[in-house]
């Protein structure tokens, strides 16, 4: 064993980077701009969901490396995960652009598989599991944070009268339609997902090397289970609605939706 596999964290390994520094500002500052009227409102829309939806692809998969490193993975923190740094992540295509190019495109919030970890190294089947589920947990709180904002804070929209900071607060009610996505579809038990990585440590060995081939399709086969309009309508309609509704988020959810896919390739997004 390798000096560098007994590596514990050290201050430098958990110091958060720059680039989630960066992905923050523009997140505080499009939002200021949102709340003010300040700059043309669609691509602020724009600019506030990607970068809000980034920084929850980073926290999704800290919580991962932190559950993880609780758990008896120290080489988390040599492995960079603890920065929120998303270039140090190992497949930070599958893991960001690939999660950025699904709501830009169809508005489907998945967040890729990012963080290694030596699962080896974990103590128990619980610790497996929890490691799994601290990436949807966290999606759960940043959903749950801004359904509370819109709640308390946003006058109530019927999608018909104008309200004041209607665009800021449709950026949030889409923002948090994203989150309440991904935390449904991440613990859907398929391989690849985090819903199967909270199961899978029960699972036999033959069963877990059977299914172990479907891993790298798993986010794309419920991509692609979405753009059936019977199962996107069942979703939405008896799931992430209701959700938002409860909040009083379901109509600042669909006019951000509108307003986030200004540019108008042909589809505006699922659930509208």
């Amino acid at each position: 064993m390798s000096a560098f596999a007994n590596h514990s964290p050290s201050h430098s390994d958990r110091r958060i980077s720059t680039v989630f520094w960066v992905l923050l500002a523009i997140f505080v500052t499009t939002g200021a701009m949102l709340w003010t009227g300040t700059g043309n409102a669609k691509l602020g829309v724009f600019l506030f969901v990607c970068a809000g939806w980034l920084i929850s692809l980073c926290l999704h998969e800290y919580g991962h490396a932190r559950a993880a490193l609780h758990g008896g993975d120290i080489s988390v923190g040599s492995k960079g995960y603890l920065t929120l740094n998303p270039l140090k992540y190992t497949h930070p295509v599958y893991s960001f652009v690939l999660p950025l190019i699904f709501i830009i495109l169809g508005g489907i919030a998945l967040p890729g598989g990012a963080v290694y970890i030596e699962r080896g190294r974990i103590r128990s089947k619980a610790k497996n599991a929890l490691i799994s589920a601290a990436g949807p947990a966290i999606n759960a709180g940043f959903a749950l944070v801004l359904l509370i904002v819109l709640a308390v804070a946003a006058p109530q929209f019927d999608g018909v009268y104008r309200v004041p900071h209607l665009e800021f607060y449709s950026a949030l009610g889409y923002l948090a339609m994203l989150q309440v996505m991904a935390t449904i579809l991440n613990l859907v038990p398929v391989p690849g997902l985090d819903g199967y990585g909270i199961i899978e440590p029960w699972l036999s060995y033959e069963t877990r090397r059977s299914l172990a081939n479907i891993a790298p399709y798993g986010m794309m086969i419920v991509f692609f289970l979405l753009w059936n309009r019977t199962v996107n309508g069942w979703f939405f309609g008896n799931i992430v609605n209701p959700i938002l509704s409860w909040f009083g988020a379901d109509w600042y959810a669909l006019y951000g939706s509108t307003l986030f896919h200004f540019f108008n390739i042909g589809f505006s997004g699922f659930g509208s």
